[in-house]
């Protein structure tokens, strides 16, 4: 993976576009990462990070102490199982991934084949802090699926009320999500950034090669910003 220092070559210390970093989750209520993705930047200031994922990208994602995917696993011990971490591929089209500088959710877009623009997800998480090498987070397990009409639905709550009952939050930082999620849901009825700014229209350039995971790709780094 081509990595950067913190200017990356651009002004005021954000990456150009085709940098290649890391977007990363933190393990819920452990230690370390358990999701990891290289991703391209499409954008960097201070508006918005935008970053893309190519379709086939080899990321890092949880599974069960067994390999069983996360998602088998019903959901009453869903998350109280052992678990580890596997290497795969991203299936399907690619995602676009925006972040706005503090805001606590990111917005993903996805497409159909032949670039047919599917949705937005809004993916309630702790605001991103910057490394060198790339972006973290952690999720929150909420989420708020939006269609290219407006129209809108929350996405994850029956899992979102797990995660409470098995101690991966408490009460206070259940409540900042929902609030979290209020904002979201205000900015979607607005229609304002990121949702008005044309990005179901964007492409990545076609000379942008996909982005290798890198062997130390969980390694922790001191946060420079959020």
């Amino acid at each position: 993976m081509r990595r950067v220092d913190r200017d990356g070559g651009a002004a005021a210390g954000f990456w150009a576009p085709g940098t290649q970093v890391l977007w990363r989750y933190r393990v819920n209520g452990g230690e370390g990462f358990h999701i990891a993705r290289p991703v391209t930047v499409v954008r960097d200031d201070e508006e918005v990070l935008a970053a893309w994922m190519a379709p086939g990208t080899e990321c890092v994602k949880p599974v069960l102490a067994d390999g069983t995917p996360v998602h088998r696993e019903p959901l009453a011990t869903r998350y109280t199982r052992p678990r580890t971490v596997q290497r795969d591929r991203w299936f399907g089209t690619g995602v676009l991934k925006l972040a706005r500088p503090g805001e606590p959710w990111s917005v993903w877009l996805f497409w159909e084949p032949g670039w047919r623009f599917k949705n937005f997800y809004v993916n309630l998480e702790e605001p991103l802090r910057r490394w060198a090498g790339g972006v973290d987070s952690t999720d929150h397990f909420l989420d708020i699926e939006v269609g290219p009409d407006g129209s809108w639905h929350w996405r994850d709550e029956d899992e979102f009320a797990q995660a409470q009952r098995d101690g991966l939050m408490d009460a206070a930082l259940a409540e900042r999500v929902r609030a979290a999620g209020r904002g979201a849901v205000e900015a979607i009825r607005a229609w304002g950034p990121p949702f008005s700014d044309g990005w179901p229209d964007w492409r990545p350039d076609p000379a942008w090669t996909v982005p290798p995971l890198p062997d130390d790709w969980d390694r922790t780094p001191a946060h420079v910003s959020s």
